[in-house]
């Protein structure tokens, strides 16, 4: 057996159809799509449903989109640090959901920059605000991302 003698088994190749050559190839005038309707006149758009509210307008407009990825954290001002925790001490998520100041970790835990610092904490979170990292490393405190 030699290369020049491989050749695929029968039936498992088909010639390519060529529409609209004549009448005498079987596939000519109406090129195998038939005489009348709207697959004969012209193509179909491929997003066309036949009729049924296409999915651009069956998805939610009014009400929105929720981002299946979306995190939801659990958020704590700079005024309540000040406000509950003493100068030197650690604030971390344990002990804000402990003191009853967050209900619960959700996707971690991120403080925002309102209001004024002037302890310093060591502070251990999720995320920062920019604000609040700045405000709280101003205090001379330290700010830890978990």
């Amino acid at each position: 057996m030699g290369l020049h003698n491989l050749q695929p088994s029968e039936g498992s190749t088909k010639r390519k159809r060529r529409v609209g050559r004549g009448i005498g190839s079987g596939m000519g005038k109406t090129c195998t799509r038939g005489t009348k309707g709207q697959k004969a006149r012209r193509q179909i758009h491929p997003n066309f449903e036949g009729g049924q509210t296409p999915i651009q307008r069956r998805l939610p407009v009014k009400k929105g989109f929720r981002n299946p990825n979306h995190k939801e954290f659990a958020i704590i001002n700079l005024d309540d640090l000040e406000r509950l925790f003493d100068a030197g001490s650690e604030v971390t998520p344990e002990k804000l959901i402990e003191l009853g100041i967050i209900p619960g970790m959700k996707d971690g835990v991120k403080v925002l920059g309102f209001g004024e610092l002037k302890k310093k904490l060591t502070v251990k979170a999720h995320k920062f605000s920019k604000s609040a990292a700045a405000a709280i490393e101003k205090a001379k405190g330290e700010v830890v991302t978990l």
